[in-house]
């Protein structure tokens, strides 16, 4: 693809091994070199004779790291040829991780495994302050590798960094060619921890290759453009599709508010319809610290219900008196979705709100896989049995409470719908404050947990790939299944009430929005964005827990797990995935607000970050109006809930685990019809599928943890059976 640019500018080549940080290196590039063009390309994209003709037109090129081996071609691809071209072919080269690794197996160097695994691990660099070190004290940076190189005598790699540890001795952490212009570091210049010797690394990588340029290319000029298939320039930006000419525009909201002291929110649903179990229902709940608005829709048999499963061609809409199926021809369900709700847009809400109606629901795990490439294979059949992928409802009336103060929004996207507002502000004005007892549960549910020889077996499993290089965390889970006998039943909406009451949480849910009943009492926020115009993007991964007891201060809790490298090390490697995300996403905008900060909760200290990214000054309005959607899209699944790098993670855990997760580990949540939208990771929850509900109920919950070099295998189990006791406790049990 040909891309129109300012004469001069400098070209460079970003390789992608399929890493999880890619553009972050992207970014850091970008930052050192700002007037640079990156090219991206994958490693399996291109054979060394696809690029030769063009190789000569860049001015570097920058090797990314990567899972898995330099010795594996599968894994290191292109990248290994490139060490090798003659010399009318050759540019500066500049390698990170598995690109250091590469650059010295093909020079006579030897691989080894690391005694001790180096995962989001900070380490000290000390180096001889030349080349790409010029200028540089020791430097702090953080590791991602389990194997490393040791350099042969006399060969024609010669080392500029090193550490020195107890556990592994003295390893490589630098080098350059001694006669053409490679240079790479085994560390991640990249990552968020890492110091500004980074950036001024690269800056000096920078310089340097200038410099041979000037002595070996003296004729050498940028051209303006640079024809290279498979390859796109980054930062991208991506158009808006056409809106769907067959939906009506809706102009404005109609709301209205009012102030109820006491207000039962149960009361509220259950006059709503909470239980009325045949019918669709939805209500996010914030019940507890640091949650702010609960949402209560209020479905008429006219909501259109919007369910698709990845491995068919078509959506279905459903009312509650017609289905359409809608073939996607050709699209993905992501821009379907993008266009329907475009059709819908509607402007005039209270500002001071998150939600004006618009798409509330969940999205499976498996419907992010479409954006990493990994295919998702089933039988005939799979729907009559499982969840869809995505299960959303388009809400046009909403009640909205503000749960800090017991303000309430009522609120409608239909035309000329002032009577239906002020007839539900009088009813709920009539509710009764008073709540009804929950009944205890009876505890005669039987509980499947998940076998423990074979869940220990996967995690040493998931280890061994750790060691080999193929990840640096691996987020294992597996199901436990509950069964509740056909007289002990109750009304799902009575079950979430028992969920609630033992387990109350900021981002829960009761979703019926059939074939499925979707209970949870999650912990943890996925993404949020805000209305544009400057629509900023918030992600923020929890790894990290620990229970409040009478002892447990916050002075406690920080120490716990501030103080701890495996705490720190999960945290690290998710929010390095995520700004990657953000980066591919948003571009070069993208700022870590927060770092492995403790944050209070009803029941427990979390160790939480905060990253956030943006589209540029001057952005239109229709392009910053989808970047949510585009986030998530780009996003998914959540990277919490794979492990790093998140490709050949979801791989490998497709893999080890050997059965779908379906809505566990995906996420739920809404898409505002203002723009904005707020989704939550789908943990702490359970789920029941129509199939499952005639007789004996037979509910699904999912746990698990993330695995690292660190991991001890009891303890991982004893993790898992921790994170089930929240929900198990709705059904009267424990484990």
């Amino acid at each position: 693809m040909t891309y129109p640019t300012a004469e001069h500018q400098p070209h460079i080549l970003l390789i992608d091994s399929y890493c999880s940080f890619a553009y972050n290196l992207a970014a850091l590039c970008k930052k050192a070199v700002p007037s640079s063009i990156l090219h991206v390309i994958k490693n399996d994209s291109h054979t060394i004779y696809d690029l030769l003709p063009t190789l000569c037109q860049f001015s570097a090129i920058v090797v990314g790291p990567g899972p898995g081996s330099p010795d594996i071609f599968s894994d290191i691809g292109v990248v290994r040829d490139l060490w090798k071209v003659a010399d009318e072919y050759m540019v500066p080269i500049f390698g990170v991780c598995l690109g250091l690794q590469s650059l010295g197996l093909e020079h006579g160097a030897s691989l080894y495994r690391l005694d001790t695994v180096k995962h989001g691990q900070v380490s000290v660099v000390h180096h001889t302050s030349t080349d790409i070190f010029k200028g540089l004290r020791d430097v702090k940076v953080v590791r991602y590798h389990s194997l490393h190189i040791r350099l042969k005598d006399g060969g024609e790699i010669e080392e500029l960094a090193w550490t020195e540890e107890d556990e592994n001795g003295k390893v490589v952490m630098g080098v350059k060619h001694a006669t053409k212009p490679f240079w790479a570091v085994q560390y991640h210049p990249e990552s968020v921890l890492t110091d500004e010797g980074g950036l001024k690394m690269v800056e000096n990588f920078w310089n340097l290759a200038k410099s041979w340029n000037r002595r070996n290319r003296p004729a050498f000029i940028p051209p303006p453009n640079i024809n290279l298939p498979h390859s796109h320039i980054w930062p991208r930006v991506y158009q808006r599709h056409l809106p769907h000419i067959s939906h009506e525009l809706l102009d404005s909201v109609v709301f209205a508010t009012i102030d109820v002291p006491n207000l039962s929110i149960a009361n509220l649903c259950e006059y709503f319809g909470a239980d009325d179990s045949p019918k669709p229902f939805v209500f996010l709940d914030s019940a507890a610290s640091p949650g702010r608005y609960s949402i209560l829709a209020c479905i008429s048999d006219s909501s259109p219900q919007i369910t698709h499963y990845v491995n068919e061609a078509f959506i279905e809409v459903a009312t509650g008196t017609s289905k359409q199926r809608h073939d996607l021809a050709g699209k993905g369900f992501w821009d379907w979705l993008d266009e329907y709700r475009d059709s819908r847009r509607v402007v005039g809400g209270d500002s001071r709100i998150p939600f004006w109606g618009g798409f509330i629901g969940f999205l499976s795990y498996e419907a992010g896989f479409g954006a990493l490439n990994v295919p998702v294979r089933r039988q005939k059949g799979y729907r009559n049995v499982n969840h869809p992928d995505v299960n959303l409802v388009w809400i046009d009336r909403s009640i909205v409470i503000d749960t800090t103060c017991s303000k309430i929004w009522v609120q409608s996207l239909l035309p000329e719908d002032v009577g239906w507002v002020q007839t539900t502000l009088r009813a709920i004005t009539n509710l009764p404050g008073e709540l009804k007892p929950t009944p205890a549960p009876r505890g005669d549910a039987i509980i499947k947990f998940p076998d423990y020889a074979q869940y220990i077996a996967k995690i040493k499993s998931c280890k061994e790939y750790l060691f080999s290089g193929n990840s640096y965390e691996l987020c294992l889970i597996d199901q436990t299944h509950i069964t509740v006998p056909k007289e002990a039943t109750i009304s799902t909406w009575e079950r979430y009430k028992l969920l609630r009451s033992v387990n109350a949480a900021p981002h829960g849910a009761y979703l019926r929005l059939h074939p499925t009943t979707f209970l949870s009492s999650s912990p943890e926020r996925f993404l949020s964005y805000s209305r544009s115009p400057g629509t900023v993007c918030q992600l923020r991964p929890i790894k990290g827990t620990v229970r409040k007891l009478p002892h447990i201060t916050r002075e406690v809790a920080e120490e716990m797990l501030a103080g701890s490298k495996k705490e720190i090390a999960e945290n690290l490697m998710i929010v390095d995935l995520i700004r990657h995300d953000l980066h591919n996403a948003v571009g070069e905008n993208v700022v870590t607000k927060k770092f492995c900060g403790i944050e209070e909760y009803e029941h427990v200290w979390q160790l939480v970050s905060v990253i956030e990214g943006s589209l540029p000054d001057g952005t239109p309005v229709e392009i910053d109006d989808t970047l949510g959607w585009e986030v998530l899209r780009r996003s998914l699944p959540p990277g919490s809930m794979t492990g790093a790098p998140k490709k050949r993670s979801v791989e490998l855990l497709q893999s080890i685990e050997g059965k779908e997760r379906g809505p566990y580990s995906g996420v739920f949540g809404y898409w505002c019809a203002g723009g904005g939208g707020d989704w939550s990771v789908t943990i702490r929850s359970c789920f029941l599928h129509d199939s499952k509900k005639d007789g004996d109920e037979e509910w699904v919950i999912g746990a698990g943890g993330a695995i690292t070099a660190l991991s001890d295998p009891e303890d991982e189990w004893e993790e898992m059976k921790a994170k089930l006791n929240g929900v198990l406790r709705g059904f009267g049990a424990s484990c």
